[in-house]
């Protein structure tokens, strides 16, 4: 798939904005806060519905504005697609594909797939287990159209859950209907568990290899998924916990709680990996992911990185550069000088500058 353009309309920073991509590899670059990241956040959105910051809809309208747009061409296998999204400040978005109105995000689903790859992303190893459930969900959205559905309704039903403790201790008679959410808790609990699984069998297929060719040979890595609790016993914990549950006003149990293992030689590097083991591996999972997206949907996503490669030592940044060469890649960058350096391949050049993006010529 190739992302051809963008429109923004009171879009963060952006009062207006038309660009068109190259097929190839395109830099924007331009000091810091300048919009770079808003602009590559709208075509997340545009993918998948919602940000990769996880910021709400209200938040990316611009200051002072009640509604933004965005709009997205994208080719598929030699068909050009619209992609319409419709931001309102007090109201759910709208969104329409080929000007036809979609009433589920799900529905987006294979027409832009965006792997995205930040500074934040090289620290997910040491980071908390939100941010790898974070990557699951971001990832599983993208390549299970119902895995999107089974999470917003997890989500959903939590939050319910979670009001409801709070409200028990002052009503104890709605202790009754606790019985409903936890129902529907775990049938959605279940569902996700299952796609987990399943995603780390997939996910460990491909990224030994990968992790190899970044170690020169000397590693093998392995990702182990860790449930918080097993499908089968789920409603029997969530039933043992309740006492607890009511005393702190929180759910407990579930897979919102999930974290995943990172295993070289079957040493946990979340805790005794160097540096620069966590980042190699951080790494791995991202050119994994292109490799997924290719096997499950039978086409190349658009692969984004946001300010990454200054982040990298020069042979790490070597194996990425040499390994995305064949797919369509949006760069942001403070300077191209590392480009120069390294006689990158770059086939279009966009300066952005205070919410304004100019073409230049690429070298």
């Amino acid at each position: 798939m190739i992302l051809k353009a963008v429109a923004l309309e009171h879009f963060r920073n952006y009062d207006g904005l038309e660009m068109e991509f190259d097929r190839g590899t395109n830099i924007l670059y331009g000091d810091n806060a300048q919009g770079k990241t808003n602009l590559l956040e709208s075509l997340y959105v545009s993918g998948t519905s919602r940000s990769h910051k996880g910021s709400k809809d209200k938040e990316m309208i611009q200051f002072g504005r009640e509604e933004a747009h965005i709009r997205t061409i994208v080719e598929k296998r030699g068909l050009d697609h619209q992609i319409d999204t419709h931001m309102r400040r007090n109201k759910g978005k709208g969104i329409a594909v080929d000007r036809t109105p979609i009433r589920k995000a799900s529905e987006l689903f294979g027409i832009l797939n965006v792997v995205f790859f930040s500074p934040e992303d090289l620290n997910i190893i040491k980071s908390g287990p939100s941010a790898r459930r974070r990557f699951l969900d971001m990832e599983l959205c993208q390549l299970d159209k119902m895995y999107l559905h089974y999470l917003a309704n997890y989500n959903k039903v939590l939050d319910q859950r979670n009001k409801l403790l709070k409200d028990i201790r002052f009503r104890p008679e709605l202790k009754d209907t606790l019985s409903v959410w936890d129902m529907q808790l775990v049938e959605y609990g279940k569902k996700i568990i299952a796609s987990r699984k399943e995603f780390l069998v997939q996910l460990n297929g491909i990224i030994n290899g990968i992790h190899k060719g970044i170690s020169g040979g000397k590693e093998d890595l392995f990702l182990e998924y860790e449930p918080d609790v097993a499908e089968d016993i789920f409603e029997e914990k969530l039933l043992r916990n309740q006492e607890r549950d009511l005393k702190f006003g929180m759910t407990s149990v579930g897979p919102h709680r999930d974290d995943l293992c990172f295993l070289i030689h079957a040493i946990d590097i979340r805790k005794f990996g160097s540096q620069g083991q966590q980042r190699s591996c951080a790494l791995s999972l991202k050119l994994s992911e292109i490799e997924l997206v290719k096997k499950s949907m039978g086409d190349t996503p658009v692969l984004i990185l946001d300010d990454v490669l200054s982040e990298l030592d020069s042979n790490r940044q070597n194996f990425l550069l040499n390994s995305i060469h064949e797919i369509q890649t949006i760069i942001t960058c403070t300077g191209l000088d590392e480009f120069v350096r390294s006689r990158f391949k770059i086939n279009k050049i966009f300066k952005v500058v205070n919410g304004t993006v100019k073409t230049e010529n690429s070298f």
